[in-house]
């Protein structure tokens, strides 16, 4: 079995693809199996939530392998009014709804009662197969972050005993 165990920015050609869904990807320890059949496990640092297109390597490099973004069921708004996508994206993140955002579009997890939420502000929402690419949060890692390491102390605030 193919264990791989990091993340490489760039190679001349992967050796294999697999294919996952939204939730297979937040996972740092999974077994899979390659589009070619192959077994291999994940074994990555934990944080991490996998990126269709990212490439994944074992210890030696010899075997690379790209991540694909399984289709699954999600609900599509588009708009073209931004104030009406913002409005509806408040509405998803006040339900803590992972969220996918990209100009013109929101993409969700499907879920009709969310779907009827946002017809309500009327908006239109498709009920489609398609790659699901969330937005990763503000404390998680993701691709295009930046990390939290500049100095500066967190002070220490000593509260009085109780007697």
């Amino acid at each position: 079995m193919i264990v791989l165990t990091r993340r490489i920015e760039a190679s001349e050609s992967a050796t294999g693809t697999v294919t996952l869904d939204v939730d297979s990807r937040i996972k740092s320890r999974l077994r899979v199996t390659l589009d070619d059949g192959r077994e291999a496990g994940l074994m990555l640092e934990r944080g991490h939530l996998l990126r269709g297109g990212e490439l994944l390597a074992d210890a030696s490099g010899e075997q690379v392998i790209r991540v694909l973004a399984a289709p699954e069921a999600v609900s599509t708004v588009r708009c073209t009014d931004p104030h009406l996508l913002a409005r509806a994206a408040y509405h998803l993140g006040n339900r803590h709804v992972p969220l996918q955002i990209d100009p013109g579009l929101l993409r969700y997890q499907h879920d009709h009662v969310l779907d009827d939420m946002l017809r309500g502000l009327g908006l239109t929402v498709e009920a489609e197969q398609a790659p699901f690419e969330p937005e990763a949060g503000a404390y998680q890692s993701a691709p295009h972050s930046h990390s939290h390491s500049h100095g500066h102390d967190h002070p220490f605030v000593r509260l009085p005993a109780h007697s």
